[in-house]
């Protein structure tokens, strides 16, 4: 996990570039690219990074007790003894020290508040890992989204050509006095009706740019255009060996055992509450009315040994291991919800892959379908609800199979997720 730490600093530098330098107008963006983009710029990432650096700190300051502490005061008083002797007088008092202070042995208190400090580093790091992998979730979602509203949106711009091919056929027949008017007025209303759906598609695209912006830390980038992998690759996993992934690999599991081990330990420093410690000390003196000041040094250690502080210690233990049974009680519950997580991602994702294959199927049917009515309608045999009814089903059949291929691409990701893929 120290290899986290030149990560964080290179994360903490790269943020203080503009959006501009980091995306190029018109640059093509693959996934893998955005998801740099946000391991680097999301806020949420760069405050997990801050803190993982604030309890390296607190590691250092947990060790200082190992060293010696040492202390410079100086002083200077104007006195004006109380006397009845008129001879009386005041005078200056001019006072300076050195004074060292070591801990000798405390029943290995330091040692558990560094040992506590630690676990709380190695913790810390694991929740960055849990937030870098929640901020790549959210980036491969609103990527796949991005995605799903541009096809949709090429879905309904081909439905409102072929609308508009069938209105100019409608026309022609009406104007030929082949078919009725109502015949171009229905065409008419599904053009109609084609812009207003593309209008709808065109906006969902625009918000889609802006949560993937948003997931990776750039809301204001410049316009750029994203590499189309939305495409079926089986993913090869048994639900037996996801679980035991999970288990094995996720960082916030990982944290959670770190604050636990950081709570046992929290019980031993309690418990050196009972305990006396050794302190050494030295200091030197000067003082004195005037200038050059008279000098002085002691030396000695001192042994302490609480006798009674008000069953505060006691209180203390008790605490401490209270505090212990809570993390086992967060570990057990994030444990089934671990198990929960992993099983609805693996169900959706089986979900997902069974519906592609059937999706494509309805989608060829639903074209030749559509091939059937304008045949029949340019025959002059059918009538124009059927090819309505066609169209709008072979529109449906995309969208239901862009669908199928969006919520494959998302189980997927959340099932890497779930499991700890890094």
């Amino acid at each position: 996990m120290k290899a986290i730490i030149p990560f964080l600093l290179l994360i903490i530098m790269f943020n203080r570039a503009d959006a501009e330098e980091i995306i190029k107008k018109g640059e093509l963006l693959n996934l893998e690219r955005c998801i740099e983009i946000a391991l680097k710029k999301q806020p949420n990432i760069i405050a997990a990074a801050y803190t993982v650096m604030a309890n390296q700190s607190k590691v250092g300051e947990a060790k200082a007790n190992y060293y010696p502490q040492i202390d410079w005061t100086s002083g200077y008083s104007r006195l004006s003894p109380v006397s009845d002797i008129a001879a009386s007088r005041s005078f200056d008092q001019y006072s300076s020290n050195v004074t060292l202070r070591q801990n000798i042995f405390d029943f290995g208190k330091t040692t558990s508040q560094v040992q506590i400090q630690s676990l709380n580093l190695n913790s810390s790091r694991s929740d960055f890992e849990n937030v870098s992998g929640q901020a790549i979730l959210n980036v491969k979602q609103a990527y796949y989204g991005i995605l799903k509203a541009k096809r949709d949106r090429d879905v309904a711009e081909e439905a409102g050509t072929q609308f508009q091919q069938h209105l100019e056929q409608a026309k022609g027949f009406y104007e030929a006095g082949i078919k009725p008017k109502i015949d171009m007025t229905k065409a008419e209303v599904d053009v109609s009706n084609s812009k207003l759906n593309l209008i709808k598609a065109e906006n969902a695209l625009r918000i889609a740019f802006a949560t993937l912006n948003n997931a990776m830390g750039v809301p204001d980038a410049p316009e750029y255009i994203i590499e189309d992998n939305l495409y079926f690759q089986k993913y090869r996993i048994t639900f037996e060996e996801a679980i035991e992934r999970a288990y094995k690999n996720r960082p916030d599991l990982a944290s959670i055992l770190f604050k636990k081990q950081a709570s046992e330990s929290s019980i031993n420093l309690a418990k050196t509450g009972y305990y006396p410690f050794l302190t050494g000390n030295a200091a030197y003196n000067w003082s004195g009315e005037k200038f050059p000041l008279g000098e002085g040094w002691s030396a000695g250690v001192t042994f302490s040994f609480p006798l009674f502080s008000g069953f505060l210690t006691k209180h203390q233990v008790e605490e401490s291991k209270a505090n212990l049974n809570v993390m086992n009680a967060n570990e057990e519950l994030l444990r089934q919800n671990i198990f929960l997580e992993v099983q609805q991602a693996f169900l959706n994702l089986k979900d997902a892959e069974e519906r592609i294959p059937a999706a494509d199927l309805v989608v060829k049917q639903a074209e030749e379908n559509l091939e059937l009515a304008t045949g029949r309608y340019t025959a002059g045999v059918g009538n124009p609800i059927e090819v309505t009814d066609a169209q709008v089903g072979l529109s449906n059949a995309k969208t239901s199979y862009i669908q199928a291929l969006y919520d494959y691409k998302v189980s997927l990701a959340i099932i890497e997720k779930a499991t700890g893929v890094k």
